[in-house]
């Protein structure tokens, strides 16, 4: 048989191209790649059956209109070929490679219409030949019909070199699958094969190969093929892909990433998605979804901006298709986190080489699409109480497609000018913006004019709840804050706008107050609006600063154990709070006291009203009361007398974040002047007026006295400060040369502010820093410290300290109480709620300690309380006294035969020394 010479380079075969599939898939490709500048997209994918010329000169577009009417093959060049082998007999003897058989091939359908030869007996042997076209040179090999394509390639890399996954058989104008036998493959004595180059040149062959086949196997799928395990195989090609292309430096992993693209793999995989055929859509949702989540999670961060790509060729073929598909908004909010995670900004380095990088202008569809889904979602929020309203997945893609907008825009303005100005001047647009900052500013305008509209609306709804009627929030409101943020946020770009949004706000407070209070959640960030007091009351402030604090673990195997013996309680306290790690205290307290057989909330709540008692006790220097408010302290400047002073000041800075972390009322409040100097602000004269009402007067007095006295140096003032301690008398100067330094009435306030600053500022500075760690220590964020004080007022914290301040009303008591064995129309319990009318004030409170642990009702009042209170018909004589289990806020006592031996039990247990541990637990 005579052999003619073969091209050196590259030999066409035609195919038929008829076929619906390829050009279906051509087509794809083809729209893809007009719409979005994609050079080697459709262009440069080398499919098995249809493969274009990769030839680098060959660029021109209009030879796309051939695509699937060639194919290209084309031999690595340089590799070494062996010209005749028919002396090695048969395949399979020679050297055997460690290669693993896979079950990628390529594409084979039977496009070429040709006769099929005359069957061959399974007994013969066949002589045959293989043609290198890089060399031009011909092997002579034997083998047995029966044996594989895959031995052949395994022989032909163990004479060559040539790497099996760059080996390609073409016979006939088809590609040889691995898996087929010579018989299956209708090869003939003295057939002649070509063994061209599986892919073009490329640094990372195998990431090429295992794309190559991965698309390769999608086609058939597409073609309707039946391909066992295909879905497996594809995700692991997946895994693999990416596994390998991430494993490398920046650079590398920019490269195998754009074959990914170059393939059409996303194309490939688009075009399954939108197959009529059978399991064909299901298949190909749950590849995407799977890649999806690869970049999402398996891939670093810094490799975010590169994936970005990737994800945003996802969006753009599914959103032509349809925009309200589910996979298209899964892979939308992929590309979203991708963004997010990387902020990726104008300019950017990417994928250089496949495309331009991501710009800002790409990403407006997208935050258009989102902003008019989130307009149309708030408006159903407040017609329908069934409305689930924006979704947070919609407002945080929202968000994240913005960033790289807002980041544009700062840009933008940081090179044209050092300041932000209006957008528009003199009816014109400020070119520092772009059109970035027009399209965002109109998408601010419309969202803004939207969310007053829904507060409106929903503050009407409200009205209700300030008669008294209880008020049943809609569901579709729950995301409010958050599109309020975003808005703010945008507000911050435009000169004036953000001004304009907060005075927008405040009459829409009630609104916004109880969206704080319903809505807003532990872990999110509120900074944006903690400032903002006008727009906020108490309750929505308080609420705010308690989301500041850890939520208390329920899990016992995570509390910080205490076992305290009374007598020594302050000191033990110490010792065990002192020393435990911070971690374990924010997860909360399991507290016992030694030689008592209760445990449990009750208990830690007994604990906790214990030690703060024992903390502000003056017997212990660290903190003095106010002389006109016994209730308020500040620390104490004598305090340093004793060396551990500043150990028990961070001390009592956990215990009092841990009282507020467990939501423990303790009856003791700060003086304005600590509290003050815990948020970082200055003190005036009217602060002190609790604290010290002497130097207040005094003060008072020098700034209102005529200035012609004070300038007569009657007074004898200088520049200095008098203080007694431990029973010393101390001069301290107020400045340096103080005492030689006159007051007079051009320097008194000057004088004034600096005798203020060293009472109450210098003196106790230390003391204040070490209570502010501790406290610091249990807050979830150290730099909330003092973010946590500045959101308050000074009244906020008194409630959450001291609780509500009105006497317990009695008839709120019964409202809140339920019974057990007893009925409310029973003669005890109309008896016990005539006694409990009769106490005085103090004996109430010690009623209700000894029944909760509770001391001091919260702000609300018993409905502030976890849990409703219980009396419990015990099967206890009658001549016992009443229990509790201060746990569940349980009452137990016998069924008393009268009212007045019922009074004279509960007298002995409203007692304050009998109302401390003589609950169960």
């Amino acid at each position: 048989m005579s052999i003619a010479e073969f091209p050196t380079n590259v030999d066409h075969v035609h195919i038929n191209s008829s076929s619906p599939n390829a050009a279906d898939h051509y087509q794809l490709n083809r729209n893809h790649s007009q719409g979005h500048r994609h050079p080697c997209v459709s262009s440069k994918r080398k499919l098995d059956e249809y493969s274009p010329n990769f030839d680098d000169d060959d660029e021109d577009e209009d030879e796309d209109v051939h695509l699937f009417n060639l194919v290209s093959v084309r031999m690595k060049r340089g590799e070494t070929c062996v010209i005749d082998c028919s002396s090695d007999g048969r395949l399979g003897e020679g050297t055997s490679t460690d290669c693993e058989r896979r079950d990628f091939d390529a594409l084979s359908t039977s496009l070429v219409a040709e006769t099929s030869p005359e069957p061959i007996p399974s007994s013969c042997e066949l002589q045959f030949f293989v043609r290198t076209i890089s060399a031009g040179n011909t092997m002579v090999m034997l083998a047995n019909i029966n044996d594989t394509v895959m031995s052949l390639h395994e022989r032909i890399q163990a004479i060559t070199r040539i790497p099996i996954f760059e080996q390609r058989l073409i016979y006939r104008g088809r590609q040889l699958r691995h898996e087929q036998t010579l018989l299956e493959c209708s090869i003939q004595n003295n057939a002649e094969l070509q063994l061209v180059g599986r892919m073009r040149s490329t640094e990372h062959p195998k990431a090429w190969q295992i794309v190559d086949d991965m698309v390769s196997l999608i086609l058939r799928l597409y073609r309707g093929e039946t391909v066992f395990s295909a879905l497996e195989i594809i995700t692991t090609s997946m895994t693999d892909f990416l596994s390998l292309a991430t494993a490398t430096d920046l650079d590398q992993t920019i490269k195998q990433l754009q074959i990914f693209l170059s393939l059409s793999a996303p194309a490939a995989l688009v075009m399954l998605y939108l197959s009529p055929m059978k399991g064909n859509k299901e298949c190909a949702d749950n590849l995407i979804k799977h890649f999806m989540d690869l970049l999402r999670h398996s891939v670093s961060k810094q490799l975010h901006k590169c994936c970005a790509i990737i994800a945003l060729e996802f969006c753009n073929l599914l959103r032509r298709d349809n925009p309200e598909d589910s996979l298209y908004v899964l892979c939308r909010s992929t590309l979203g986190s991708l963004l997010e995670a990387d902020a990726i900004a104008c300019g950017m380095r990417c994928i250089e080489s496949v495309r331009e990088p991501i710009k800002t202008l790409e990403l407006i569809p997208f935050v258009d699409e989102l902003a008019n889904k989130l307009s149309i979602d708030l408006s159903s929020s407040i017609r329908s109480p069934t409305s689930a309203g924006p979704s947070a997945t919609d407002i945080r893609d929202f968000t994240a497609f913005s960033l790289p907008l807002h980041k544009a825009i700062e840009g933008q303005l940081s090179f044209h000018c050092s300041k932000r100005v209006p957008l528009y001047r003199g009816g014109y647009r400020d070119p520092s913006y772009g059109e970035e900052g027009e399209f965002l500013y109109n998408i601010y305008l419309g969202l803004l004019k939207k969310m007053d509209m829904c507060l409106q609306e929903m503050q009407n709804f409200l009205v209700d709840k300030e008669k008294g009627d209880h008020v049943i929030p809609y569901p579709g409101w729950s995301q409010y804050l958050a599109i309020l943020e975003k808005l703010n946020s945008t507000s911050h770009l435009f000169q004036g706008l953000e001004e304009e949004f907060w005075t927008i706000m405040k009459p829409r407070k009630s609104s916004i107050c109880e969206l704080i209070v319903r809505f807003a959640k532990r872990g999110d960030d509120y900074s944006w609006i903690l400032c903002q007091k006008d727009v906020m009351n108490s309750e929505s402030r308080r609420h705010l600063s308690m989301l500041m604090f850890p939520e208390p673990t329920e899990d016992y195997e995570e509390l910080q154990e205490m076992l305290i013996d009374r007598s020594q309680l302050l000191e033990e306290s110490f010792e065990y709070i002192s020393n435990a790690s911070v971690e374990a205290l924010r997860h909360g307290l399991f507290m016992e006291f030694k030689n008592e057989e209760a445990t449990g909330p009750g208990v830690l709540r007994e604990w906790f009203f214990l030690v703060s008692k024992a903390i502000f006790n003056p017997q212990n220097a660290l903190f003095v009361a106010c002389p006109n408010d016994r209730r308020r302290f500040f620390p104490n400047p004598a305090s340093k007398v004793d060396p551990m002073h500043l150990n028990y000041f961070k001390f009592s800075g956990r215990v009092i974040a841990l009282a507020l972390m467990h939501k423990v009322q303790i009856g003791i409040v700060f003086d304005r002047v600590f509290f003050l100097q815990l948020a970082g602000m200055c003190i005036s004269l009217e602060d002190i007026r609790d604290a010290d009402p002497y130097l207040y007067n005094s003060c008072k007095q020098i700034l209102d006295m005529d200035a012609n006295i004070v300038d007569s140096d009657a007074l004898g003032l200088t520049f200095t400060y008098d203080f007694e301690e431990l029973g010393t008398r101390n001069v301290l100067d107020l400045c340096p040369g103080g005492k030689d330094m006159v007051v007079n009435s051009k320097n008194r306030e000057e004088y004034v502010k600096l005798l203020i600053e060293n009472r109450f500022m210098k003196s106790v500075s230390e003391q204040i820093s070490h209570f502010a760690s501790g406290f610091t220590d249990i807050l979830s964020d150290k730099i909330l410290h003092e973010c946590f004080f500045k959101n308050l007022e000074p009244e906020d914290l008194d409630w959450m300290l001291y609780g509500s301040e009105s006497a317990i009303s009695v008839e709120d008591w019964k409202v809140h109480t339920e019974y057990n064995g007893y009925k409310e129309n029973d003669l005890q319990i109309s008896w016990f709620w005539k006694i409990v009318s009769g106490m005085t004030l103090e004996q109430r409170k010690n009623l209700l300690f000894f029944w909760t642990s509770v001391k001091y009702l919260p702000v609300q009042g018993f409905k502030g309380l976890a849990s409703k209170l219980y009396i419990y018909k015990s099967s206890s004589p009658c001549d016992h006294l009443p229990s509790s289990h201060t746990c569940f806020f349980r009452l137990c006592f016998p069924p008393y035969p009268t009212k007045s031996i019922m009074k004279s039990r509960l007298q002995i247990i409203t007692q304050e020394h009998v109302g401390c541990s003589f609950g169960t637990w």
